[in-house]
């Protein structure tokens, strides 16, 4: 059974989540500060973590961003604010997603299954043989089972989303995609796309893939339709 751990310091809205979550057939187990949820999340025994933005301890950025650098699972950010800087924040720190308070608990469990199957399809994008698990194209050599990349022979320092996204448009080379068509290819989900998180997950591969990010080389902007990447 999928496990999922709530860290929110509002008892009332953390009973509404596991409530409505374990309805759905999920295990959940809450945490109601960020010191404390960060340890019970590196334990390993989760498959997603809802994470609150404000948190006591320890906040919710600086949680997301150790727990990053340490696990390769679904991270969904609750968070009460509207300003796009914190969605913008938080994605750049390693968020897979957003959620924004007041959410109904039927979008909330939508977006918890619709990041589990986007992750487990990804996992399973390439077969178990080492031929399919390496994929060259140009200087960039992937490795899909471990999660590496490589450009020029030096691997690349790539949060998960990143490396999806280079691994998606470096598959598909040359074929231009909007911003709503990569959300919804990365991300999964259907008619909720958001600009914003594409255009940062792109920003960011940029600064790490392009000589001279200004003037990309290889994840092209096609004005008015979207990105196209070339070798």
């Amino acid at each position: 059974m999928t496990k999922v751990l709530i860290i929110e310091d509002d008892s009332a809205i953390a009973a509404i989540e596991r409530d409505y979550l374990e309805i759905n057939d999920f295990t959940v187990e809450v945490a109601e500060d960020g010191i404390t949820g960060l340890e019970l999340a590196l334990s390993g025994q989760f498959q997603l973590i809802l994470l609150d933005l404000m948190l006591p301890g320890e906040d919710g950025f600086s949680v997301c961003r150790k727990l990053r650098s340490q696990l390769d699972i679904p991270i969904l950010m609750v968070t009460a604010k509207q300003e796009d800087i914190d969605k913008i924040r938080g994605l750049g720190l390693g968020a897979d997603d957003y959620i924004v308070k007041p959410f109904s608990p039927g979008e909330l469990v939508a977006r918890v299954k619709s990041n589990l199957a986007q992750y487990a399809r990804l996992k399973g994008m390439s077969g178990s043989s080492a031929e399919s698990n390496r994929i060259e194209s140009g200087p960039f050599i992937i490795h899909t089972l471990s999660h590496r990349a490589y450009l020029h022979g030096r691997e690349l320092e790539l949060k998960k989303k990143e490396f999806d996204l280079l691994h998606f448009l470096i598959v598909n080379a040359d074929i231009v995609f909007s911003r709503d068509s990569l959300y919804e290819r990365i991300w999964g989900f259907d008619a909720m796309g958001d600009n914003a998180t594409v255009a940062v997950h792109i920003n960011r591969l940029r600064d790490k893939i392009e000589q001279d990010p200004g003037n990309p080389r290889y994840i092209q902007t096609v004005w008015g339709a979207g990105y196209r990447f070339q070798v």
